[in-house]
């Protein structure tokens, strides 16, 4: 008896690869099927949103259907830090947010995306290819299973939105400016000088119309698409963030895709990313050009001015590898020319 079920134990060792192998062959096969939310605040016209959808859409023709990823933009769904903790909990779920909301998990995001640091598209590009910033990308996936499919949905920089010319932060005394729920960017508006008032988007342009908030802050591609135009009539070219977006899909599900499905999806997230920052950049004078044809204005400012301001929001980071701002400069400082 013994000797039997020796022989049964050898037999299921023997064969227990062979079972597995069939497995992970039949998820890979043509009965593999896999459908995941995407969830964003931009609105239909929008850049992100369009070169999103393109990017579902050769998704679903290069894997035969098999990756359906549903797209919900306009706060549909979860967004801001709830759709990031949607990820990280393993939903079946793709969160497209600013990387401060990974500042959650890993601090250093946080300045990685931190006011007044870039001045142009390629100095954040060159960035996040440095080792400074794989490291924190490894660090996410490793301890928070958050994979990054792509951080540079970039939609241009931010500026104030308002009814007032602004030409620097005094300028700002006493106003209130609607900001996304990020802490990053209230520190950052609160810093200026402006009261900054954590809003939906769907609240704010009547909450800007009724004098709730004395206006918003945005790209050029969201003041020419989400309505914002019609109801602040000046653009301060503050440029006090980078506008950009990341692609965060839960590691573990993302490691259970096929192979061969998990190189489509990665190859064309990198694509739209690359896309979309062509459209922004070809688009932005059309679309300052239409806006002041509408009756919009936009100003320069004393660009030093509000840079002097931001010093203690990356002082007051909470967690970040001490001197991280000084290890960003000397990363930027370092980049070809």
């Amino acid at each position: 008896m013994k000797k039997l079920l020796f022989a049964l134990v050898i037999l299921t060792m023997v064969l227990a690869p062979v079972m597995a192998g069939g497995t992970n062959e039949a998820a890979s096969g043509d009965d593999y099927k896999l459908e995941l939310k995407m969830s964003h605040v931009f609105a239909p016209n929008e850049q992100l949103t369009k070169s999103l959808q393109m990017v579902i859409d050769k998704i679903a023709e290069r894997t035969d259907g098999a990756i359906e990823i549903q797209h919900y933009p306009q706060g549909q769904l979860a967004t801001y830090k709830d759709g990031v903790e949607q990820v990280a909990r393993g939903a079946q779920f793709i969160s497209v947010e600013d990387p401060s909301y990974l500042g959650d998990y890993v601090p250093d995001f946080n300045a990685l995306v931190g006011p007044m640091l870039y001045k142009s598209f390629d100095e954040y590009e060159y960035m996040i290819q440095t080792e400074l910033v794989k490291g924190m990308l490894e660090e996410l996936e490793e301890e928070h299973r958050i994979k990054v499919l792509a951080l540079d949905y970039i939609f241009g920089f931010r500026n104030m939105k308002t009814n007032k010319v602004i030409t620097t932060p005094a300028d700002l005394k006493g106003m209130k400016i609607r900001v996304p729920g990020s802490q990053l960017f209230i520190d950052t508006l609160t810093a200026m000088g402006a009261t900054a008032t954590p809003l939906a988007f769907g609240e704010t342009l009547s909450a800007v119309q009724q004098g709730v908030v004395d206006g918003l802050e945005g790209t050029m591609d969201a003041y020419g698409s989400n309505g914002s135009a019609e109801v602040a009539k000046n653009m301060a070219l503050t440029r006090h963030f980078l506008g950009t977006c990341g692609v965060y899909i839960n590691a573990d599900l993302f490691e259970s895709i096929p192979a061969e499905y998990q190189a489509i999806i990665q190859e064309e997230f990198t694509a739209g990313a690359k896309h979309m920052i062509g459209e922004i950049t070809n688009n932005y004078d059309k679309t300052q050009k239409m806006l002041e044809e509408k009756g919009n204005k936009f100003n320069e400012v004393d660009y030093e001015a509000f840079a002097a301001t931001v010093g203690p929001v990356y002082e007051n980071m909470k967690g970040v590898t001490p001197g991280i701002l000084a290890k960003l400069q000397s990363e930027l400082a370092n980049m070809p020319k």
